[in-house]
């Protein structure tokens, strides 16, 4: 007839099993990736489904192994350089095991950040990477492993949960970048933590008394590790340089001017991001002050741009790519079956030094 269109038909698991020359079941089985199958009968049914262009109901085989073949992701800011680098680790250590990845975005904000663990539970994920937004609320998280969905949590640990969690040791990190600073002869060395309206009190005490009790999360490790650093050198914290006024790059940029107009202002700063970096430089280009002559600066992540500006910034290199690929493998270890203790991965970081930190 002129102007119909020709429809084809799904091919059912029947046809492949009788085009594979095995029982039904068989092929069920074969496709389904579950139960005993020789590697004979495996092959002849994937290979006959090639052929027959089947594609799998994936709703049906959830009834029979009771998986979906996808992991949630819970981010709190995706346009951060880390999140977005550690996504992809997470989606091809997911996918190279046949698995599909769900993100959602939480914007550090807790209130999305349980709708958002309530939406991925009614979708039957099988498991979840979440960098949660507060630490301290275990709650959301517990009610979600207690519902028999294991979860990673990456980069930031939530004491007294029952997961695994994958990281870096911040708080030494971050004292070695802080020595190295002084050891250019700084003695004023600013601290951009982007933090949060909770920690800003506990990071303004006299001396910063008592942030070594905030270790749980990546800032206060970080802001440990960055006091551990000038109590040793004998250099009393000072709470006014450690700006805990925003993740984004212009609250960092406003913390950067707020720092430099201090009657004693930093000579050096220590950012804990990439984005907190580029708001450092931002503001230096609009007091028309110069890296590293007026001010060093060293940041956390090794950014695609870090080594293409000028000066080329020295930094704190995390394995981003492989923290998220290691928590996506730990995640699908868990979902497949594994009953070992939960573990605490720690990766080791790189100090890169460039050209934007220099002797005072």
């Amino acid at each position: 007839m002129s102007g119909s269109v020709r429809r084809t038909t799904m091919p059912s698991i029947e046809i492949v099993a009788k085009e594979a020359g095995v029982s039904t079941a068989t092929a069920g089985r074969a496709l389904g990736g579950y139960g005993s199958v020789s590697r004979k009968s495996r092959e002849a049914v994937l290979a006959a489904a090639e052929r027959l262009g089947y594609r799998p109901n994936s709703l049906a085989r959830s009834m029979i192994t009771g998986l979906t073949h996808t992991l949630g992701v819970l981010v709190p800011d995706i346009e951060n350089p880390f999140f977005s680098r550690a996504l992809r680790g997470i989606a091809d250590a997911a996918h190279e095991r046949g698995w599909e990845v769900l993100l959602v975005n939480t914007d550090e904000d807790l209130t999305l950040e349980r709708k958002a663990l309530g939406v991925l539970t009614e979708r039957r994920v099988d498991g979840l990477v979440v960098a949660p937004t507060d630490v301290a609320d275990r709650d959301a998280l517990q009610a979600v492993v207690d519902a028999g969905i294991p979860i990673v949590l990456l980069d930031r640990r939530v004491p007294g949960l029952d997961a695994d969690t994958v990281g870096i040791d911040n708080r030494v990190a971050a004292k070695d970048a802080t020595e190295r600073l002084l050891a250019l002869g700084h003695r004023s060395v600013a601290l951009l933590t982007g933090g949060d309206e909770k920690l800003r009190p506990k990071l303004s005490r006299p001396g910063l008394r008592g942030v070594e009790r905030l270790g749980a999360t990546t800032v206060g490790a970080r802001a440990a590790g960055y006091r551990d650093a000038l109590v040793e050198a004998g250099i009393e914290p000072r709470p006014e340089l450690v700006s805990a006024e925003g993740f984004r790059r212009e609250d960092a940029a406003a913390a950067t001017r707020r720092l430099l107009a201090l009657p004693d202002p930093p000579t050096a700063i220590l950012a804990l991001d990439s984005l907190l970096a580029l708001g450092v430089l931002q503001a230096l280009r609009g007091l028309g002050l110069r890296c590293p002559v007026d001010v060093s600066l060293v940041a956390f992540d090794d950014a695609d741009w870090a080594e293409a500006i000028s000066p080329p910034l020295s930094v704190v290199a995390q394995p981003i790519y492989e923290l998220g690929a290691e928590a996506g493998r730990l995640l699908l270890d868990r979902v497949q079956g594994s009953d070992k203790r939960f573990t605490h991965r720690r990766l080791p970081t790189r100090f890169i030094e460039r050209e934007s930190a220099a002797p005072r």
